[in-house]
């Protein structure tokens, strides 16, 4: 069984940190690609970010020079460090994962197979 499980998310003031975590269970991690989206209330899903089995990363706009993803193939775990926060950074942050790289199309969220639950993250101003 397939298993996402998120965290790190909670509450900060505007230019704040956090650093979120994924940890994966039940497929070849290293194998697949990671990817960070997020989605506030009345709005969309969104790509934030993915990383590539060969490390290959790309990044929203709205978050290039403020976010950085990541991966630790040893320990099945992604991370999103959220550097520079910002009130409209407020959102679920989901961590997802796929056995295919979609170049350009990565921040569509329908190719992901596999998800998490999520975690909050509030920044406040």
């Amino acid at each position: 069984q397939v298993q996402l499980a998120e965290s790190g998310g909670g509450s900060v003031h505007t230019g704040g940190s956090l650093k979120l975590s994924c940890v994966v269970s039940g497929l070849p991690f290293a194998d697949y690609c990671l990817g960070w989206f997020h989605q506030a209330p009345g709005k969309e899903r969104e790509g934030v970010a993915v990383i590539t089995p060969s490390d290959f990363t790309s990044y929203a706009d709205s978050v290039k020079g403020r976010f950085a993803i990541s991966r630790d193939n040893a320990k099945n775990t992604a991370y999103l460090q959220m550097n520079s926060l910002k009130p409209e950074d407020t959102a679920m942050y989901y961590c997802a994962a796929d056995r295919f790289s979609y170049g350009d199309r990565w921040s569509d969220p329908g190719y992901y197979e596999h998800w998490g639950q999520g975690t909050q993250v509030t920044v406040s101003s």
